[in-house]
């Protein structure tokens, strides 16, 4: 079942794999935004395991985004071509926000000709090819939709560095 956060909550979760840059851009785009961008490997361990970790902070945010970058090559079969894939966490950690939140609180940064899930193909994602920031508009206007942002015009004022 979704859980239903308050409009108040600015905790925004990153899941991500390799993609670096992609992080420290999205990460500073919520920061302008007011928002509090929450990264598993930034947050203390508290003495958990992995799993017991991303629920504790995954549990309290409102809202995440599941940043897909091309991580791991996939092995072809005799006639295919191997293709390249988010990794593997940031899959169960997308399926786990959407039952956690709902569609409506997870959007998806695609980056890269990636393999995809099947459970997931149809789902709209949001593509980008250097920057994260090329997304601004459409992530601003993903957090206007669910109240996290007032109705208003993004700013740019971010560096795409």
């Amino acid at each position: 079942m979704c859980g239903v956060p308050a409009v108040a909550n600015k905790d925004v979760f990153i899941v991500h794999g390799h993609g670096e840059m992609a992080i420290a851009q999205l990460k500073e785009l919520l920061a302008s935004h007011g928002l509090n961008p929450i990264v598993l490997r930034d947050q203390d361990d508290r003495g958990m395991t992995i799993i017991e970790k991303f629920e504790y902070y995954a549990r309290s945010c409102s809202f995440a985004f599941i940043l897909m970058t091309p991580d791991d090559r996939t092995i072809g079969i005799t006639g295919t071509e191997s293709l390249w894939r988010a990794r593997q966490n940031v899959i169960m950690e997308l399926g786990w926000f959407m039952a956690h939140l709902g569609r409506e609180r997870v959007v998806i940064l695609f980056n890269g000709r990636l393999e995809i899930p099947s459970d997931i193909l149809g789902v709209v994602y949001v593509e980008f090819n250097n920057s994260v920031l090329e997304s601004a508009d459409r992530i601003h206007l993903a957090l206007q939709r669910v109240q996290l942002l007032e109705r208003t015009r993004p700013s740019h004022a971010v560096s795409v560095a």
